[in-house]
């Protein structure tokens, strides 16, 4: 249990050093221009590792472009634009959605069997969101919404959707037996030119999107080794050992990690509404993943008799 706790430290570390980061760099530079690095860095050492892995059969394209496009760029993208307006315990809160969207797309695209004590859970982690949703900082009042939903909200909803529907892609890839390392140089580097195209259209180059260069790259680089290289691998290492269901249901540990270190490195107070939506969505996913266990064992009795 000590390993996927600490990548959850790490992973809320995250969240810390961007707000850092973002205090230098507009979001969606800061997005290309570390995935840029980390992708060169990965798929060069891949060449000289693995040359073989850099072989792609057409049928990889279509896996490679969505965890290219969906787990790189939009997820990066809506992440960092809307972590500029939010305090980073919540940004991280509503960055954990995904276990709901990945149990309704399970449901929808895989079919997996849903209960009724799974809808139940599902239901409950929906209206659990809502104290910390109703509850805005003058930023993002500033900024505007549709409804009681903020944008920088509504980004970081988009990010945890999009996060999901990209490691679709990668779990194609793997079941072809690719290497995770090159999908995730390759992505990351496709993620980085997308995003700097984007970054070209809508933020301001003058002659960069950089105040402060010996700031940015200060905290460019420990966000790139904790986000980029540590995380990603040490999540795939885990789930080797470590079951999915028990893995996504700890990572509900990364919001009160990012809250302790908001408090501790950025003086961010963590109001009430925050507590109560993370004790009400921490019982759905508790419900969830009960029940989960419960269909695995049931199908493996089934399976014996």
């Amino acid at each position: 249990m000590i390993g996927p706790l600490i990548l959850n430290a790490l992973f809320s570390l995250s969240f810390i050093l961007g707000k850092f980061l973002l205090l230098y760099g507009a979001p969606i530079f800061i997005t290309a221009f570390r995935m840029l690095l980390a992708g060169v860095i990965i798929l060069v050492f891949q060449y000289f590792r693995e040359p073989k892995s850099f072989i792609i059969s057409p049928k990889m394209i279509w896996p490679l472009c969505i965890l290219s496009i969906f787990n790189v760029y939009a997820t990066n993208v809506f992440e960092y634009w809307g972590l500029q307006y939010l305090t980073s315990s919540k940004a991280c809160f509503l960055y954990n959605f995904s276990p709901f969207v990945a149990a309704l797309f399970s449901y929808f695209m895989f079919q997996e069997r849903m209960t009724f004590l799974k809808i139940l859970s599902l239901v409950i982690g929906f209206v659990g969101f809502l104290p910390l949703l109703l509850t805005e900082s003058k930023a993002e009042e500033i900024v505007g919404g549709v409804s009681f939903l903020s944008w920088p909200e509504l980004a970081l909803l988009t990010a945890a959707v999009a996060t999901v529907y990209g490691w679709i892609g990668m779990k194609q890839l793997v079941q072809m037996n690719y290497s995770p390392l090159t999908a995730n140089g390759i992505s990351m580097f496709a993620g980085g030119i997308l995003s700097l195209l984007t970054s070209f259209v809508f933020e301001s180059w003058n002659p960069v999107p950089v105040s402060d260069w010996s700031e940015f790259i200060v905290w460019t680089i420990p966000l790139t080794i904790v986000s980029n290289f540590i995380c990603y691998n040490l999540y795939g290492y885990l789930l080797k050992k470590y079951s999915a269901t028990l893995m996504i249901f700890i990572g509900f540990s990364s919001p009160f990690f990012t809250a302790f270190f908001g408090w501790l490195w950025l003086n961010e107070t963590v109001s009430w509404p925050f507590f109560l939506s993370a004790a009400i969505v921490f019982s759905a996913l508790y419900l969830y993943y009960y029940e989960e266990i419960k269909l695995g064992y049931m199908e493996k009795i089934e399976d014996i008799e």
